[in-house]
């Protein structure tokens, strides 16, 4: 048995935890600054003058409700996709299966 301390291309368990915290560490700070921007985008810029400079760093407001929206509807299609394949792949493993008890039924 292999175990990954005795290779040098695999990584240590403590490794691969660091690892796993640094890629979480970087998932939240995403998150959070995707967070903050779109609330300050939705819910502050309303109030500030239309010709103030800060609004140079935000798209039209008509794409805060356009960008999740389409994620929604991309997201929806890929869990349904995923959900079919599944479902079409038990059905033929079913189909197979039936098959072949049959088959064993046959020649007995």
């Amino acid at each position: 048995m292999v175990r990954p301390s005795d290779t040098p291309f695999l990584p240590s368990l403590t490794q691969r935890n660091q690892l796993d915290k640094l890629v979480g560490l970087a998932m939240l700070i995403i998150a959070t600054t995707v967070f903050l921007y779109y609330t300050t985008w939705t819910l502050l810029m309303p109030f500030v003058d239309s010709d103030h400079p800060l609004h140079a760093y935000f798209p039209p407001r008509v794409w805060a409700i356009r960008i999740p929206v389409i994620l929604i509807l991309i997201g929806s299609a890929v869990v349904g996709s995923f959900l079919s394949v599944v479902m079409i792949r038990s059905n033929r493993k079913k189909a197979a299966k039936a098959k072949a008890v049959e088959k064993g039924k046959k020649k007995s």
